[in-house]
């Protein structure tokens, strides 16, 4: 129910270095915390791990069960599903402020829980696009906003800093549970009949997300319902005055004012250089998230097109989650007195050189394929049978590369955004934030075309031109930041150019 910015995490605190007992008490801080910020890392664990599992099904689904090609599936999820999540994330913020946590926690949910039954038995794409995907994006888009004011209303100001680093490292656990749960349902091959009703293995995949949204509703019901007066925030606040009030009448006067104040943002925007500077800045960085989308979006069918048939890419994509939770926060804390601009140039550069090695030729990795760590990798981790198809030992290098990179920019980029703000803007800059998902989106919308050209479902899989047109994208990016630095680049306070 969630699309969160990944490699985010909010840092309002800082250890001095060497001081180790302030480092534990980092963790120690949270030893008195409330029953219901442990309830919000719980809901969003849930909640990402649901998201994930739908994400890494959904063109599988789009193609398999409901008869879309390679180029309508890649369109539908490119330029239909995942740009509706982010227009919509926009508008729920206001939606929370007007009706409160626990309620929007429960909309969403429910919203979500009706989405993904549908989505699991409708057998007519008409159906499942306008009563199932659709909605499910509204669900899903509520829940980035609720969770991150829920965090900070539930945590004290010393406890906010970790609560915030442990919710983007749940996130990144629940990618990496899900890439397991993708492939141990794929790998099950069930066929199994309820009532007559025989489920797909990707129907099969979204009643695992649908048990998961079903675990959020008693979940939900214990977070807190009633604070004194004396002690109510600004939304605990909102939350109780709109029980007096009409529940639908609410929403509907939220989603008119989320629209005039995201028209009013651009508004007051439009007219500062800094605006069309951040513009050029996310537009070059939308380019990255593009490659790191395809891992949900296009990843799936390429390995099943050649590296065999349920082929294990959601554990292959574990290791992106992983590196991201070890290596964010120490690359973070090596680089911080360096300019943010320049570290998301380092990090662009990695991450391109990344993808290019999946655009090689597959027989320079035969070696590497049948040595040991091609043992450890194909047979031990990914408990593969037979021959490691060199592409297992080809992602797994680009997947570590593409890791190192995106612990050096992803942060950067929104504390990037800040920086270029004018004095008393950053939030409103700073809500720009999702324009770099949007273009990947929009550009990984093009993805069912470059997949049907290269790497078809029936006929020879072009594997390395297809990444080369992956690789490439990505070298927007660090090309483009290097060109249009003059323009683009601001001096930032007490940062090293």
């Amino acid at each position: 129910m969630a699309e969160t910015l990944k490699g985010t995490a909010p840092a309002e605190e800082h250890v001095a270095p060497g001081a180790i007992s302030g480092f534990i008490s980092k963790f120690t801080v949270l030893k008195g915390a409330q029953r219901e910020l442990w309830l919000t890392f719980l809901i969003k664990f849930l909640i990402y791990t649901a998201y994930s599992i739908t994400n890494k099904t959904m063109v599988l689904w789009l193609s398999k069960d409901l008869g879309f090609n390679d180029q309508a599936a890649g369109a539908l999820v490119g330029w239909v599903w995942a740009p509706a999540m982010t227009v919509f994330t926009l508008l729920a913020g206001s939606l929370t402020d007007a009706i409160g946590l626990r309620r929007t926690f429960f909309l969403g949910v429910a919203i979500c829980t009706f989405a993904r039954s549908v989505m699991i038995l409708s057998t007519g794409p008409t159906l499942a696009l306008v009563c199932g995907l659709l909605p499910l994006a509204i669900g899903e888009a509520l829940g980035t906003p609720v969770l991150l004011a829920a965090t900070r209303i539930y945590s004290t100001t010393a406890q906010r800093s970790i609560a915030f680093s442990i919710i983007y490292a749940l996130m990144n656990v629940g990618y990496f549970v899900a890439g397991y749960v993708f492939d141990f349902i794929r790998s099950l091959d069930l066929h199994v009949s309820i009532s007559g009703f025989q489920p797909t293995p990707h129907e099969q995949l979204f009643g695992v997300s649908l048990a998961l949204e079903i675990l959020l509703f008693p979940t939900i019901y214990f977070l807190r319902r009633g604070v004194p007066d004396g002690q109510l925030t600004n939304r605990q606040a909102s939350d109780r005055r709109s029980a007096r009030s009409g529940f639908w009448t609410e929403i509907a006067r939220t989603v008119r004012k989320g629209s005039n104040d995201t028209l009013a943002l651009f508004r007051r925007l439009i007219g500062q250089s800094g605006f069309y500077r951040l513009l050029v800045f996310f537009l070059f960085i939308g380019f990255l998230k593009a490659i790191f989308l395809q891992m949900d979006y296009v990843f799936p069918k390429f390995g099943d097109r050649e590296m065999g048939l349920h082929a294990p890419v959601g554990k292959l994509a574990g290791i992106n989650a992983i590196l991201i939770i070890v290596l964010a926060p120490v690359i973070g804390a090596l680089t911080q007195r360096v300019a943010s601009y320049r570290i998301v140039i380092i990090g662009s550069i990695i991450c391109a050189a990344g993808v290019f090695i999946m655009a090689l030729p597959a027989d320079w990795f035969v070696p590497a394929a049948n040595s040991a760590f091609g043992h450890a990798l194909g047979h031990g981790y990914l408990q593969l049978t037979g021959v490691v198809h060199p592409y297992y030992i080809m992602s797994a290098i680009y997947l570590t590369i593409f890791s190192v990179g995106e612990a050096f920019y992803s942060p950067r980029v929104y504390e990037y955004a800040a920086a270029i703000a004018p004095p008393g803007q950053e939030a409103s800059y700073g809500a720009l934030a999702y324009i770099p998902f949007l273009v990947g989106k929009l550009l990984i919308g093009t993805s069912g075309w470059v997949l049907a050209t290269f790497c078809p479902e029936h006929g020879e899989c072009h594997a390395a031109s297809l990444w080369l047109i992956f690789a490439l994208a990505a070298s927007v990016a660090p090309s483009g930041l290097l060109l249009f630095r003059r323009y683009i680049r601001v001096p930032e306070a007490g940062r090293q150019d």
